[in-house]
Formats: C-alpha cells, sequence, structure tokens
C-alpha cells in the first residue's frame, strides 16, 4: 500500500508508487532529468514505474495528451537515473527531479513527442526550476547523464522546442559540414581539448587524449541532446562548435 500525498505541481494528479527513498545528506534537487518510457504503451510504463517489483520510479509521468501525474513526491528520491555521472556527481536521484515521458522511443521506431506533451513538459519544467531555483543547464537528459547505457530522450526530443518556452540551456546548432574531424581510435592534444570541453560542460568522460569508447559515447549523447542532425559520436566541425558556444554560453565562463 502507498500513501497519497499532494501534489507539488499544481496541474498534476497524484498516483503513488512506492519506490523512493531519502536524498541523501539532505541534498535538495538542483537539477531536472527528462526521462522516455520506452514501452509500448503509457498504462503499461505507468503500471511499472508503480510496481514494488520494478524498482524504479520517477517523480512526474506526462501523458501523450498532456496529463501529469505525480508519482513521487520531489522531497524524496525518486529511483529513475540509475548508474550516472555529472560535473563530478555520481548520486543523481539524489540530486534530481525525474520526469518520464510517455513515448515508445528507440525500441518503437522513435516515434514523435505530441505538441500537448511538449507543452505539458514546457510548463512542468519551468513550475520546477523557479520553485527549485533550478538552473537552465541543469535541466538535461537520461542520455547526458548515462552515456552508452542510456539513450532517452532520444534525438527526436524537441530540446529547441523547450528552449523556445524558457527552460534549458541551447544555442543553435551549427550546420553539418566539412573539416576536420576527430573519431574513435585517434589521440593526441586536439582530442584531450575535446575531452576537456565535454568535461567542463559536466559529462562524464576521461581526458586522456585517447579517443576511447567512452569519448565516443559521450559525444554521441552531446550530439542526441544538442546536434541531432547526425549522431554518430564523431567529433566533426558542428559539433566542437556547438560545444564550444554552449559552454561560452554558461554563465561560470561567459563574459
Amino acid at each position: 500500500m502507498t500513501s497519497a500525498f499532494l501534489p507539488d505541481y499544481a496541474a498534476a494528479m497524484v498516483q503513488p508508487s512506492p519506490n523512493h527513498g531519502e536524498r541523501a545528506d539532505g541534498r535538495l534537487p538542483d537539477m531536472i532529468l527528462l526521462h522516455y518510457t520506452g514501452m509500448g504503451t503509457a498504462d503499461g510504463a505507468l503500471d511499472w514505474l508503480c510496481r514494488d517489483e520494478s524498482q524504479v520510479s520517477s517523480h512526474y509521468f506526462v501523458h501523450e495528451d498532456g496529463r501529469v501525474l505525480q508519482l513521487v513526491p520531489e522531497a524524496r528520491r525518486a529511483w529513475h537515473a540509475g548508474k550516472s555521472f555529472w560535473a563530478g556527481e555520481v548520486d543523481i536521484n539524489s540530486l534530481s527531479i525525474g520526469i518520464e515521458i510517455a513515448n515508445a522511443g528507440h525500441p518503437g521506431g522513435l516515434p514523435d513527442f505530441p505538441e500537448a506533451q511538449i507543452t505539458a513538459v514546457i510548463a512542468l519544467c519551468r513550475d520546477i526550476a523557479v520553485r527549485r531555483g533550478i538552473a537552465p543547464e541543469r535541466i538535461l537528459g537520461h542520455s547526458d547523464v548515462a552515456p552508452v547505457r542510456k539513450v532517452d530522450p532520444g534525438e527526436k526530443f524537441p530540446w529547441d522546442r523547450l528552449a523556445a518556452g524558457g527552460v534549458g540551456h541551447w544555442v543553435e546548432p551549427a550546420a553539418l559540414g566539412g573539416g576536420r574531424f576527430f573519431q574513435q581510435g585517434d589521440s593526441g592534444k586536439p582530442v584531450e581539448a575535446l575531452q576537456s570541453m565535454l568535461s567542463l560542460y559536466g559529462y562524464g568522460v576521461e581526458i586522456s587524449g585517447e579517443y576511447d569508447a567512452k569519448t565516443a559515447g559521450c559525444v554521441e549523447a552531446f550530439q542526441r541532446h544538442f546536434r541531432a542532425a547526425r549522431v554518430d559520436g564523431i567529433a566533426d566541425v558542428s559539433t566542437i562548435d556547438t560545444l564550444h558556444r554552449l559552454l561560452t554560453a554558461l554563465p561560470r565562463f561567459g563574459v
């Protein structure tokens, strides 16, 4: 039996999940993490998130038609991120609010996200960000904090629409084109510089100068979020330019 609670977001209906615990060290959430459900139906995904045996949950669930459910109080630690890393932190569940967006994802052929659903996600994220003082660059996808292991919310998720609605950190991605690029197997100072830039943004990449599988995975995660026209793990001019401009636009690096 799970207990009802009052929603933190006024527009949400409550459907309690038993899968949550205390946030470590009294942490307050300063990140929003977006997921797709990756299951065939919204009802099936919601049922799984609310089952004891699943040992997974999120704070919010957004249906295709824009209905928002709250499964776990924001003060509690929902179980949505798994093994993950961002900007030196490894317990992402303790510092984040997780939002599951009903969408079949890659297993279902990457269907589009309906307009009503994206409108609801924008409103929900804006409300949380204002109430919690969450910085735009701390609104991320599951694939950002768990590259290689996770690919959601996917390259068809409209991060540009969220940015236009005042949610998230964004620059217009550089156009695809020619020029020098780096890929798995390369090494040297330019690769080290790329790894440093990814690490400064928050990605969990080792600065080794070796373009290894983890580096390729972080580049792919970056592309999936910020330059989705081509997601291939190859650091081309477009990828590097987009990353550089995102870093420059961060308050801690901007002028």
